[in-house]
């Protein structure tokens, strides 16, 4: 086994030459990738007719699918209207997920709404747990719940906070944004000894098995020093945008842990995990 990469939605040379996504996985597949995470973040709008086309696409072409939920979902908001809302929106998310074959969902951690960190972590807890009941009432059991860390200082989704969430259950894998750790950390998430000390800990709180196999975002990131996360920038952009890929891909080699990378870079999001792919094979033994 080894890591899989691919791009976050559709990059802007596959958008100047198709119309529909329906034509990704085909694509995603010619370009030297492996996966492809379909991009719910504004609701979820695919229709079951399409999912299941984009589905059948995908396993013709050997590439694995992955979703991601709604941003405005909020683990932390007390408010249960805003669990119900919640739950909906994970709920809707795994539905389309299911219909693809997509084994994983991404899902935001939550905003702290002027809360300490450790009241936030505490409602997102309860809230997550719920969460993954409802996933089971509705036969969504066989699908992977994976929490992401955040970029920006005030919403919650630190490492360890991610990490905790995901030792709820046995099916919770955590999607690792090494950008948006970088950012939230104003730059200090970065180089071989930050790898491997985030690697670590992810082994140590969830063990082995899990941890080789964590899904993960990945781009460089613009960050201000009182928010963190900006913007995500490409590859090529100038202006020393972290963090550097080649630590994380040679430490993950060096591991023999098979995770899914999908890049989220600005437009050029294929053509960045065609880059990280070719340098983590390079640190391959």
């Amino acid at each position: 086994m080894s890591a899989k990469f691919g791009p976050a939605g559709n990059s802007d040379s596959f958008s100047q030459k198709y119309k529909s996504s329906l034509a990704a996985p085909q694509w995603v597949k010619d370009q030297g990738l492996d996966c492809y995470e379909y991009q719910c973040g504004k609701g979820v709008h695919v229709g079951e007719d399409t999912a299941r086309k984009l589905g059948e696409n995908a396993r013709n072409a050997g590439i694995s699918l992955s979703l991601h939920a709604p941003y405005f979902i909020n683990l932390a908001n007390p408010d249960p209207d805003s669990l119900q809302k919640t739950i909906g929106y994970i709920t809707s998310a795994c539905l389309a997920a299911s219909w693809m074959g997509a084994e994983r969902v991404v899902i935001h951690s939550g905003a702290l709404m002027k809360r300490t960190r450790q009241e936030a972590q505490e409602i997102a807890l309860r809230s997550l747990q719920e969460v993954v009941a409802a996933c089971d009432d509705q036969g969504f059991g066989h699908i992977t719940l994976c929490p992401e860390t955040m970029g920006k200082i005030n919403q919650l989704g630190d490492l360890d906070e991610v990490l905790e969430l995901c030792t709820l259950d046995e099916r919770l894998i955590p999607c690792i944004d090494f950008g948006h750790l970088y950012a939230r950390t104003l730059g200090e998430l970065e180089g071989p000894e930050a790898c491997a000390r985030m690697l670590d800990r992810v082994e140590e709180v969830l063990g082995s098995d899990r941890a080789a196999r964590f899904h993960s975002h990945f781009s460089h990131i613009e960050f201000t020093p009182k928010g963190g996360e900006k913007c995500h920038r490409t590859f090529r952009d100038d202006g020393g945008f972290g963090p550097d890929w080649s630590p994380l891909a040679a430490e993950v080699a060096r591991r023999g842990w098979s995770p899914t990378f999908i890049c989220e870079s600005a437009g050029t999001q294929a053509e960045d995990a065609k880059t990280m792919k070719q340098i983590y094979r390079s640190c391959l033994p």
